[in-house]
């Protein structure tokens, strides 16, 4: 089965930043995954895939993957997570020559919080 090449001029940039990796998916406005990237997948290992340099070395080589096959020139950037890497790809994206239309941060925030423990029984 060949390959189709989506020809997208908007796209979407999913950076989900943990605290031991950072993994980047770029979509086409309907949701289609173009291509993805990680810390890991750009060659580093154990600790240093959580660092702000791992994250926008792998948004960089996503970012020149995603300009040259799908053409593409702006994007929506949602964000999620509490890792290092959250301000490193932005950056990265801002450098790699594509415009940022939308930037959300869609990190879950608790409400009311965990049910707290029994009371001591004394």
């Amino acid at each position: 089965m060949a390959k189709k090449s989506i020809q997208a001029e908007e796209a979407k940039v999913y950076v989900s930043a943990s605290f031991n990796n950072t993994l980047i998916t770029v979509t086409d406005p309907d949701g289609n995954t173009l291509a993805w990237a990680s810390s890991g997948s750009s060659g580093y290992k154990g600790t240093r895939k959580a660092t702000p340099y791992a994250a926008t070395v792998a948004v960089e080589q996503l970012m020149n993957k995603v300009k040259e096959q799908n053409g593409v020139k702006e994007a929506e950037v949602y964000i999620d997570g509490p890792g290092s890497g959250r301000e490193a790809c932005l950056r990265a994206i801002k450098s790699a020559g594509i415009k940022m239309n939308v930037i959300a941060d869609i990190t879950p925030v608790p409400h009311g919080g965990a049910r707290p423990k029994k009371r001591r029984r004394t």
